[in-house]
């Protein structure tokens, strides 16, 4: 994943232009603006997130208005608008996962990360926020895992530092 910068300018990787192409084409003439989420999908996965200049090249690519795509990645929590840790840690914080323990959780992974929610820790390693739901109520406190979103549910602290040592050594 290339890293980048709030104003470095963005040029998007041949490859990711492909897909781009390759997405598009799936939509009829002339809406290419329905492109859109599964191209800053593919934008955020090689950049890491999506900057305000990324998201004005795409809006070049699609020959739409750049607030038409300032407006989806703000709605949609999917998507990062600043720089992320390489692992994101994103705990449920909807009310089942609450009762059974999600906020002390999310105090403890801001004490051991040492950073506080949405900041990234100084290796660049890792940022954590809450979500709203991970459609998993009755396994909680539940959290993902992205870049790969891989999911853990029954989480107490012990579980939450092995899983954080083990993507220390990797």
């Amino acid at each position: 994943m290339l890293k980048v910068e709030e104003q470095q300018p963005v040029q998007f990787s041949s490859a990711l232009v492909e897909k781009f192409e390759e997405i598009v084409k799936r939509y009829p003439e002339g809406k290419q603006k329905s492109a859109l989420l599964p191209i800053l999908h593919e934008v955020q996965a090689e950049l890491g997130w999506l900057s305000p200049n990324a998201m004005d090249k795409v809006a070049e690519y699609l020959r739409i208005e750049p607030i038409e795509v300032y407006e989806v990645a703000s709605f949609y929590s999917m998507y990062f608008l600043k720089p992320q840790g390489k692992y994101v840690l994103e705990v449920c914080r909807t009310g089942p996962c609450c009762l059974v323990g999600a906020e002390k959780l999310m105090g403890h992974i801001e004490k051991s990360l040492g950073v506080k929610e949405n900041e990234v820790t100084p290796d660049g390693l890792f940022s954590w926020r809450g979500v709203e739901c991970l459609a998993a109520c009755g396994y909680g406190p539940v959290l993902q895992i992205g870049p790969e979103y891989t999911f853990y549910e029954n989480l107490d602290e012990k579980k939450v530092d092995d899983l954080i040592q083990d993507l220390r050594k990797k």
